[in-house]
């Protein structure tokens, strides 16, 4: 590890900015169409290596093979850690949730036919800020929704103006031992905590009397939507960078019509930073993967068909990511853990998957 590029970190800087910190060009910017994720297309799209290939294909081959962080007991936990983001429905809900059964705990007062008035966003946006730190939000901002990153089938009714951008932290130690399995189990019980997290406010922006919409990496682009809320800058590695835990964040959204009072965006250094580290794409490359670019400056070129054309950036191609975790049998998170932000925020740079487990 350079220590170098590391201790730059320690010493971050953030200061309000007047406009989000990337650039556009309209004539490329389109809004993006949900059908070109890269997950999307591994059903309909035969025009590439990934098509009909599922990641864990070779996940029993590789657990049969006794790599450290591939046992049986490293997969269940994984598979366990989606749990709530996969089964609880409620967790991306555009209406009020539905109860399975009646109780006395929720009979009563219909909340949602009267609206609470608000006369102040600035203190409203502070009480929705508490509650969502309450409710398990790492990071809260709020911003105007900026309908160029609302996906190109999705629409949204223009009475939702405001966006309540939430980043929930992964756990460290589970991260810092990718591309190996408890790295995966980081990641989802990041989604399980967001639909929690999603399902708790949206209910409570309803039960004030307005209308909540909540996504997941649905509905629009997350990334974009968390730097005009002031969570961050983007990285070389095609993720969000936050001063308080580098790219080790997992993101979700709430669309309202409750009056808040948006953030201002910040910035602390990152695209400078990220011009000169390149950690992120070496690691990349020597996993196997080779999906994001050495380029010293970032370019208006997109690497590949589920990249979303328009921003000045560096463009990971996500076709290569893919396939890397269709050879790993799990996903990957290293281009997170080798991230210097992550690190200066974690405990280890790097846990063996022995040493995870022996960490209670």
């Amino acid at each position: 590890m350079n220590s170098n590029r590391t201790s730059k970190t320690s010493k971050i800087k953030v200061k309000k900015a007047e406009k989000p910190p990337y650039v556009t060009d309209r004539s490329k910017l389109r809004r993006f169409h949900s059908k070109n994720i890269i997950f999307e297309r591994v059903m309909w799209d035969s025009s590439w290596k990934g098509y009909k290939q599922m990641y864990d294909k070779k996940a029993l081959e590789i657990v049969a093979n006794g790599k450290p962080g591939y046992s049986r007991i490293d997969f269940a936990l994984a598979y366990a850690s989606w749990i709530v983001h996969d089964a609880f429905e409620g967790g991306f809900s555009w209406k009020k949730i539905k109860l399975c059964k009646t109780s006395s705990a929720s009979i009563g007062i219909d909340w949602t036919r009267t609206k609470h008035e608000v006369d102040d966003p600035h203190k409203m946006s502070t009480l929705i800020k508490r509650a969502a730190k309450l409710f398990g939000a790492s990071l809260i901002g709020v911003c105007k929704l900026n309908r160029d990153w609302l996906y190109a089938d999705v629409d949204v009714p223009e009475k939702f103006e405001n966006v309540v951008v939430m980043a929930v932290e992964m756990d460290a130690d589970g991260i810092a031992t990718s591309p190996a399995a408890p790295a995966a189990a980081a990641t989802g019980v990041g989604y399980s905590k967001m639909a929690f997290m999603l399902a708790g406010m949206g209910e409570f922006i309803r039960n004030l009397g307005y209308e909540a919409i909540q996504c997941g990496n649905d509905a629009a682009l997350s990334i974009p939507l968390a730097i005009d809320a002031g969570l961050g800058e983007l990285g070389r590695n095609g993720l969000l960078i936050t001063p308080q835990y580098g790219p080790r964040v997992r993101l979700c959204k709430i669309f309202t019509d409750i009056p808040l009072e948006p953030d201002k965006p910040i910035e602390f250094g990152v695209k400078e930073f990220c011009k000169k580290c390149k950690l992120c794409a070496e690691h990349c490359e020597k996993e196997g993967g080779d999906a994001i670019s050495m380029e010293d400056e970032p370019s208006f070129e997109i690497a590949c068909r589920s990249n979303n054309p328009g921003a000045l950036k560096w463009y990971v191609d996500v076709e290569r990511c893919y396939l890397y975790w269709c050879e790993n049998g799990i996903d990957c998170s290293t281009c997170i853990k080798a991230c210097p932000y992550n690190i200066a925020s974690a405990r280890k740079a790097d846990v063996t998957p022995k040493e995870f487990w022996n960490l209670v």
